[in-house]
């Protein structure tokens, strides 16, 4: 800490004397013409030949990552936000205050820079500068020797420090926007509209999740963050549209993991006049299009150490029959209740009193089945009891016609044809409320407007939710949520 308080006094010394100089440390109005990618791109494989040829000068604007000095000769690297290129200051080429400016600049000053490019007797692309501008003056170094940000809480606290240090981590948030565009552009080839809901909601509903609590001063009324848009959504197809999509954030109250984080980004489409299993296809279109779309057409992808196949079909497994195939769980401990709940204590799980025996069994599937499912799966026929929207299924009423995907052992979708008879979603919520008063809170609160609109009339329909983040985990081979998530939730820093 007494270096890096060192270094910053030297800094700042240094920007109080190039401001007694006159020279401005954080100036506006010096637009820039060119990106480096457009150069790599035009001139990459240009030979210097071509290069000396080529009389045309290019302003480019970047942050320095390194400098090198050899006498009247300083090489720098320049980086923007998406490459970086060599620049070369030579004191012949350049005005004598702009160089005894550059002799002054340090690594993370942000510079524009007017120049023609060359290739160096390394055959380097660069850029001979013949005019620099200091845009910004840096205050704070850069971690030690640019790479020198190893610690991960440190890189997720600061990200913006994250970002200049490492291109992987600049590349995995690009390649996150690409995966949300290209999920756009699936569903409305598909004839869904993207549609916006209430993100503040006087009813928590859609999940079962305990929500965030806020209150509206001027309405003088509770609010809740939302943990779902799904009531709000078939609300829409209750009222004529058909196909309807959200892309936005969802909050919940919960624990913090690799695999969660408070607010997350959801995906969630409904579909009119289709079933759980029409989501099925396409859910496996989607995938297909977002590997032809972000993945070089490739339908395989690394990640952590697995070998994922993405190409369809996947698939398909019943929950019952998942948890005796996979998860090895006795039959016995499957049908009779005493015996599950026995089986439970054995793996160190335990019932709460409004739990029942289709709650039990999905605690044990998390445990002893869902690990397990490396390649694209999709679980289908859960209990009536963990599925409050879900419509009951025909030939067994005990279960709903829903499935979860799973993919390299993390649950990515949920999906369920729906519940569009008021009268049962209203003992459904009833029973809920039971639960809350046993203590259970996740459970649904009763949503009576809700009800009201199925009275109007939802058609027969099917939605599903996908955890975009986790979507993108799997892409990119990210180890953890917070690796996709720009700015993730984190304790209080500590305070020196």
């Amino acid at each position: 800490m007494d270096d890096l308080n060192a270094v910053m006094r030297e800094r700042m010394e240094k920007a109080q004397e190039l401001e007694r100089e006159g020279i401005p440390i954080f100036p506006n109005g010096y637009p820039v013409a060119h990106h480096i990618i457009d150069l790599l791109d035009r001139f990459g494989s240009a030979t210097g030949e071509e290069l000396e040829a080529h009389e045309e000068s290019f302003t480019i604007g970047g942050r320095i990552v390194s400098i090198r000095s050899f006498g009247k000769s300083i090489f720098m690297h320049l980086l923007d936000s998406e490459s970086r290129i060599q620049i070369y200051v030579q004191k012949n080429h350049i005005q004598e205050a702009d160089y005894r400016l550059v002799k002054k600049l340090d690594v993370g000053d942000i510079v524009r820079v007017t120049g023609r490019l060359f290739r160096t007797r390394t055959n380097e692309l660069t850029l001979l500068v013949t005019d620099l501008v200091l845009l910004t003056k840096n205050l704070r170094p850069l971690p030690e020797k640019y790479h020198g940000l190893k610690d991960i809480e440190t890189r997720y606290r600061q990200r913006y420090v994250d970002l200049i240090v490492h291109e992987s981590v600049r590349e995995t948030f690009r390649k996150r926007a690409r995966i949300v565009q290209a999920v756009r552009d699936f569903l409305t080839s598909k004839g869904f509209l993207e549609v916006e809901t209430p993100m503040m909601q006087p009813i928590p509903g859609g999940a079962t999740a305990k929500p965030f609590k806020t209150f509206h001063n001027a309405l003088g009324m509770e609010l809740y963050l939302r943990i779902a848009p799904e009531l709000y959504l078939k609300r829409l197809l209750v009222g004529g549209f058909d196909r309807v999509f959200e892309l936005n954030r969802n909050f919940r109250n919960e624990g913090v993991s690799t695999q969660h984080n408070p607010e997350f980004t959801m995906l969630e489409f409904y579909q009119a006049f289709a079933t759980y299993e029409d989501l099925m296809s396409v859910t496996e279109e989607l995938f297909a299009h977002l590997c032809r779309s972000v993945n070089g057409g490739e339908f395989e992808l690394d990640y952590q150490g697995h070998r994922i196949q993405l190409a369809g079909p996947w698939q398909r497994l019943r929950f019952l029959e998942s948890l005796e195939c996979i998860g090895n769980v006795p039959r016995e401990a499957i049908q009779d209740p005493s015996r599950c709940a026995e089986y439970a204590r054995g793996l160190g799980l335990a019932a709460e009193r409004f739990e029942g025996h289709g709650k039990l069994l999905t605690k044990i599937f998390d445990l002893t089945v869902e690990p397990k499912l490396i390649q694209p799966t999709f679980v289908s026929h859960y209990p009536l009891e963990v599925s409050p929207l879900s419509r009951r299924n025909d030939e067994d009423p005990s279960l709903v016609d829903r499935f979860e995907l799973f993919i390299a052992g993390k649950e990515i979708a949920n999906a369920f044809s729906e519940l569009n008879d008021p009268r049962d979603q209203r003992e459904r919520f009833l029973r809920q409320l039971e639960a809350r008063r046993e203590g259970d809170e996740e459970a649904h609160e009763m949503d009576e407007d809700y009800i009201r609109a199925l009275e109007y009339g939802l058609p027969p329909a099917a939605g599903e939710g996908i955890g975009i983040d986790r979507v993108v985990m799997l892409f990119t081979d990210s180890p953890s949520i917070r690796d996709v998530i720009l700015f993730p939730h984190l304790r209080p820093e500590k305070k020196i």
